[in-house]
């Protein structure tokens, strides 16, 4: 029977549920248990595809075309699988479904309610993870804070769920906070008291708390919790801010959190095979050279807009034995000041997705800077975009060339709406999304890269290259090296003669892991590494002394 592990979280938002139970997920996977992990958000939007960058941060795309949390990314990065729709369940699907239900009369005339109907469907589609495929155990993960009003049902839930499948095939692991108080230097514990009191209150007791700290708790403290909480103290285990991400399963495994689980469940497992965590986080760690590489967008001050994009560049990083150091660069900014004074002293340049025209000609700028000083380019999705239009108007001659986006009126739409896109009013989930063939050419930066012939990526746009356009500025030189045959949509540019200038339509970031980084980022990031050794010899041969940059 598939074990259930429960994640919830109090105090505060943003304690790193997600990243604790894609850390649990990696260790329990590590001792040879299948496992898979499913979100569940209390929001009412079907998904996030609607929401803006700044109320929810990165929109992650499955293969499938699901728009879903940017945890399930965190979870396909830290169990090397991919994911799928059902692995993010959003209060806007269960209420969604349950009125298409009341509709037909599926109820057959009872009144419906949130118990039993709306917690019933959170139990089925919990319990239906399990159709993936043979797993031992499915982390379950609760969004928002417990106390939060429109979190209830999903917690009744659960709550029901241990009731129906026993104690022995469910646990509950609580994320609190434990802050230190440096005025008065002292680690306050009543915060996680009132956190698990609210849990308590609605019938869960927690069987392991993760007590989110910025310094080591003492065995006093975890005494204390332990008593006034009702967990032995054993289950009161430390997550200490630390560098990486990638540092907590193993923090974690040290704190003995993959022993007591697989203990609580009764799984049959053998020890962590943990070398690979342990290797990659030895080579963040090493890496004695550092590379700047600007990521020129329009969320720069969201980090979490980029989420993917910067870990696809830290995964890059490792595997050219390097640490990268990322510049945000807004993209207004560059419009307004001039690339030179926002880009003259980085490796690399990357342009990522967004849509709406706000800062687009400072993408713009950007792409041309980086191809008129042969910088490594980098250009996703809209990034893409912006560079075919900075080559349509300055290489190409296409005067106000722009995208249909943007400029409706342009003279030349070098990007426009997709075929399929013509008419579509409705904005939830009506883009190009998911996974299509990407058919390479040969000799390319891409193929190089690759080291294939065809790819599979993942898309969310609406607007492509212009195959209008295509022969015009093929004939400049822009070189296009990948095509989705069945459309014949441009999915990948190139320039000729440049050291590293690649555009893609699709989101690359999306597939990189720790250890299998995406090769189109390990390629660009050993394209920073020898352009910043480039400059160094240059400014040796001047006689100009050049430091080596420190990580």
């Amino acid at each position: 029977m598939t074990k259930f592990v429960f994640v919830t979280g109090g105090v505060v938002s943003s304690l790193g549920k997600g990243i604790a139970a894609s850390s649990i997920g990696s260790l329990l996977k590590s001792r040879g248990l299948d496992v898979t992990i499913q979100k569940f958000d209390p929001y009412l939007n079907v998904d996030p595809g609607t929401m803006s960058p700044y109320q929810h941060g990165e929109v992650f795309v499955t293969d499938d075309g699901a728009e879903t949390d940017l945890d399930v990314g965190h979870y396909e990065r830290f169990l090397g699988v991919s994911m799928h729709r059902e692995n993010n369940v959003t209060a806007g699907q269960i209420y969604d479904a349950i009125i298409q239900k009341e509709r037909r009369g599926d109820y057959l005339g009872r009144t419906v309610q949130v118990i039993p109907h709306v917690t019933d469907e959170i139990k089925s589609r919990m319990l239906g993870i399990t159709r993936q495929g043979q797993v031992d155990v499915a982390i379950v993960e609760i969004g928002g804070t417990v106390g939060d009003i429109e979190s209830l049902p999903f917690l009744e839930a659960i709550r029901q769920l241990r009731l129906e499948l026993k104690r022995e095939n469910t646990l509950f692991v609580h994320v609190t906070l434990v802050p230190h108080l440096g005025a008065a230097r002292e680690i306050k514990t009543k915060p996680t008291q009132h956190s698990v009191k609210e849990l308590r209150a609605i019938g869960i007791q927690p069987d392991i708390l993760l007590c989110r700290t910025e310094i080591p708790l003492p065995d006093e403290v975890k005494e204390k919790i332990a008593l006034f909480c009702n967990v032995p103290k054993e289950g009161v285990i430390e997550a200490i801010d630390v560098a990486s991400i990638y540092e907590i399963p193993l923090m974690f495994h040290r704190g003995g959190l993959d022993d007591l689980i697989v203990e609580y469940l009764r799984i049959p497992s053998g020890p962590p095979d943990l070398r690979a965590w342990q290797a990659f986080a030895e080579r963040l760690k090493s890496a004695k050279e550092q590379v700047v590489v600007a990521v020129v967008g329009k969320y720069t001050h969201l980090r979490d807009a980029y989420k993917s994009i910067n870990e696809a560049i830290a995964h890059a990083g490792a595997a050219n034995g390097v640490s990268v150091k990322i510049d945000w660069v807004d993209s207004e900014r560059v419009e307004m000041d001039g690339p030179p004074a926002l880009l003259g002293q980085v490796h690399g340049i990357l342009i990522p997705g967004g849509f709406g025209d706000r800062g687009t000609e400072g993408m713009v700028q950007a792409a041309r800077y980086a191809r008129e000083r042969n910088v490594p380019f980098f250009g996703i999705c809209l990034g893409m975009q912006c560079a075919v239009i900075e080559f349509a108007r300055d290489v190409a001659g296409l005067d106000g060339a722009d995208s249909s986006e943007f400029r409706a009126d342009t003279p030349h739409p070098v990007i426009d709406l997709l075929e399929s896109q013509q008419g579509v009013s409705k904005k939830g989930g009506t883009m190009r999304l998911g996974a299509y063939a990407c058919d390479l050419e040969g000799g390319s930066h891409a193929a190089i890269e690759y080291r294939a012939a065809q790819v599979s990526e993942r898309h969310r746009h609406r607007y492509e290259f212009n195959n209008r356009y295509r022969g015009t500025l093929e004939a400049k030189g822009l070189r296009v090296s990948g095509v989705y045959k069945e459309l014949d949509l441009v999915e990948i540019v190139e320039l000729e003669g440049h050291p590293w200038f690649v555009g893609v339509q699709f989101h690359p970031e999306l597939r990189s892991r720790p250890d299998e980084p995406h090769p189109l980022f390990r390629g660009f990031i050993r394209a920073a590494v020898e352009e910043r050794r480039r400059r160094e010899g240059a400014s040796a041969a001047k006689g100009v002394g050049s430091a080596p940059v420190k990580p």
